[in-house]
């Protein structure tokens, strides 16, 4: 498996090629993937599906993909990490952001294909990227801060799609969403609302009693609800810690902890040393 690398936060590729020559492969940076003309297959973690004009992908890193075209395809590839929304760039809300982009970055794309559902939506995205691909070739004054909200607005809108679609309340769940799929994308989404992630509110939600989701999440995933939204906790705080420059106790406010001694008690447990000592750590390792 090829694994491509990118050590700038933010860079735009554009192509227009007959065939795909890369092999399937994934990365270590966010890709958003415009169509603006062409036919073809794209396969995401093993799904194929066909894609065409103004479609728009959205890869997580982790993701493995390939193209197959039939028709001469033109691509626009946003390629960014995480990076792009860091401390150093000032978004309107920080913590209102970081809850869309870890959503994306902890778990293989779940909805292969085309991240769009809304027409309207998607024209929003169209001129966004337009937008985008102007700043990127003029650099004016304020071009970093620009693009760094319009990616996030775009990511933003794609997150609403992706819930709207992953909503079980709908008429209509396509039968290749396994019930666990659900209750992982749900776990992911309200990861910062403790009563939203019980047994309880679980069992209630996806109708099953408590014992039989307890078993039912157990044997699909090898841990119990508790450990699976601990562990998830855990990679956010460890985001946090890495990306931003919250203090230890105002990221346990904001990922549901009693308060910040309780944050760094289940901490030590997965990382054998403290909130405090992984960021020192963080900051003579760079």
């Amino acid at each position: 498996m090829n694994r491509y690398t990118l050590h700038e936060t933010f860079v735009v590729h554009q192509y227009s090629i007959d065939e795909w020559e890369a092999k399937p492969h994934n990365h270590n940076y966010f890709e958003i993937i415009f169509i603006e003309q062409g036919k073809g297959y794209h396969t995401i973690n093993g799904i194929r599906f066909p894609y065409k004009e103004n479609n728009i992908f959205l890869l997580a890193p982790e993701d493995t993909h390939h193209f197959e075209i039939e028709k001469r395809t033109n691509f626009t590839y946003f390629k960014f990490t995480e990076l792009l929304f860091s401390s150093k760039i000032n978004l309107p809300d920080r913590k209102y952001w970081l809850q869309r982009i870890e959503q994306l970055l902890h778990h293989p794309n779940i909805i292969p294909g085309d991240a769009i559902s809304h027409e309207g939506d998607r024209n929003i995205i169209w001129d966004i990227h337009n937008l985008v691909l102007e700043e990127f070739k003029n650099e004016k004054i304020y071009y970093q801060e620009i693009i760094s909200n319009a990616i996030s607005t775009i990511l933003s809108i794609i997150v609403r799609n992706i819930s709207e679609k992953y909503n079980p309340k709908k008429k209509e769940t396509p039968a290749s969403y396994n019930k666990i799929d659900l209750i992982l994308s749900h776990i992911r989404q309200n990861a910062y609302d403790n009563d939203r992630t019980k047994i309880n509110f679980l069992a209630d939600k996806f109708n099953m009693s408590q014992s039989s989701i307890s078993t039912y999440f157990k044997r699909k995933t090898g841990e119990s609800i508790h450990q699976y939204v601990t562990k998830y906790k855990m990679k956010l705080v460890e985001y946090r810690l890495q990306h931003t420059e919250f203090t230890i106790a105002e990221i346990a406010y904001q990922l549901g902890y009693t308060d910040e001694s309780h944050l760094t008690k289940t901490f030590k447990k997965h990382f054998e040393m403290s909130p405090k000592q992984y960021r020192k750590e963080l900051a003579i390792n760079n």
